[in-house]
């Protein structure tokens, strides 16, 4: 997916999404191997009450491969849980 298309699908309804995917964007997409960028683009067809969910650990996706770039998006934006 284009860069730019990505940065306005990365923009969301949420004020708390766009804290958490624009910085995620910026600082790390470029580096994840294409699977994970992949799994990114999947991630933006989701609806943003489930992304919120997912992110402040509320609920997990079922989908092993959402919850695989929601892990990777939570290790790398400050919303992993400490143990």
């Amino acid at each position: 997916m284009d860069k730019n298309r990505l940065f306005w699908a990365s923009r969301r309804g949420m004020l708390e999404l766009d804290l958490v995917l624009q910085p995620f964007l910026e600082n790390v997409y470029d580096g994840l191997p294409q699977e994970d960028k992949e799994r990114y683009w999947a991630l933006m067809d989701c609806e943003d009450q489930d992304m919120f969910n997912w992110f402040i650990h509320r609920h997990q996706p079922e989908d092993p491969e959402i919850q695989r770039i929601v892990g990777i998006v939570r290790a790398n934006t400050g919303m992993q849980i400490d143990s």
